[in-house]
């Protein structure tokens, strides 16, 4: 481990020097590419320097212990030993978790789509109320928030909705939010107090930019049509909406919030080609597109990661084993528990399956 942080700090030096450099700071792409390095590279630099610092401490200590003469003196020696054994100890966990292999979307926004499953309109009921829990967790954390589009369902819910979390660590903070979510309380349109058992999917797409998908044209069939809100009801007498199928994978994704046709196709074109970068990465780890078949699944209440349930106040990880009894904060975007106990699970597993640096 000593010889990668060594030469970490190495490139880290030359980073620095990159940074300075005019031509990088002029070409916007290699900018963007040298800073999240650094960005990377600076807490792992900054934890083996402060590990050598506390190296240099225990051997200067040990040195004076055996000068010293009995009494107070030692004890004080043997106190700066102890502490600085200690922090080398802390030290050197902190190394080990800031060495694992990095993901490789870190750094990237995040493309985030929801659906109403089974259970009709309610469903689409809780699929809004998931998009709302979302969208307030992001404001608390300070992520940037974009509506990319929506589809209305009947009773003001949705039958899908897509939206764009940007910030360094949107993607650590939402990526193991996709899959199944199951909803466990009594809808609206419930007479006889009933519960009931419903769910939405969510799906967590990095954001990928045009240099990371590379779309010909050709391949491309793009329809428009005229938007339409809830219940078939046009909302607009032009041609705006934008349908865009990709037909070497059969990818479709539709468009219709904004009032313009090219605005429409624009936002169309980075879902597609965050789906596009997903299915890529994931045949390049040997899983075909079962990450994403997992992450949707078939949307069936039996097939969950989470469940809701509103007569309990309770909130159930089935992934990590983990149940909350605050729904109603959860619901106001107070979710830090459960990703901080996804994100130390990750690294847990990590680290016990020792994955070479």
């Amino acid at each position: 481990m000593l010889e990668r942080l060594e030469g970490l700090e190495r490139e880290y030096e030359g980073v620095l020097i990159q940074l300075s450099d005019p031509e990088v700071v002029g070409d916007q792409r290699r900018l963007r590419e040298v800073s999240r390095r650094h960005r990377d590279l600076e807490p792992v630099v900054t934890a083996f320097r402060e590990y050598r610092a506390a190296e240099e401490d225990l051997s200067a200590a040990r040195e004076m212990l055996a000068e010293a003469a009995a009494g107070e003196e030692r004890d004080m020696i043997r106190h700066e030993i102890d502490t600085a054994e200690a922090r080398m100890a802390e030290l050197d966990e902190r190394l080990k978790v800031l060495l694992l292999p990095k993901d490789p979307n870190d750094g990237k926004n995040v493309i985030v789509e929801i659906r109403g499953a089974e259970g009709g309109e309610e469903a689409n009921l809780f699929a809004r109320d998931l998009f709302e829990m979302y969208s307030r967790y992001a404001e608390r954390k300070g992520f940037g928030f974009e509506i990319l589009g929506s589809d209305p369902s009947d009773m003001g819910g949705f039958n899908q909705i897509t939206f764009m979390v940007k910030g360094d660590n949107a993607w650590s903070h939402f990526k193991a939010e996709g899959g199944p979510h199951r909803v466990q309380r009594v809808p609206v349109t419930e007479s006889q107090g009933r519960v009931h058992t419903s769910s939405a999917t969510v799906t967590v797409l990095p954001e990928a930019e045009e240099v990371d998908v590379h779309i010909e044209e050709k391949d491309l069939k793009i329809d428009v049509y005229r938007s339409t809100g809830p219940g078939g009801q046009s909302v607009n007498t032009t041609d705006s909406a934008v349908r865009i199928t990709h037909l070497p994978t059969g990818i479709v994704v539709a468009m219709q919030d904004e009032k313009s046709q090219i605005q429409n196709r624009a936002k169309a074109m980075q879902v597609l080609r965050a789906r596009l970068l997903k299915a890529e990465q994931d045949r390049h780890a040997a899983e075909a597109s079962s990450a994403r078949r997992s992450q949707v699944g078939g949307g069936g209440r039996s097939e969950k990661i989470r469940t809701y349930n509103y007569k309990e106040n309770r909130v159930t990880d089935h992934r990590i084993g983990l149940t909350l009894y605050k729904l109603d904060k959860i619901m106001l975007g107070e979710i830090d528990e459960i990703v901080d106990a996804l994100m130390a699970d990750e690294r847990a597993r990590q680290l016990a399956a020792e994955v070479p640096v």
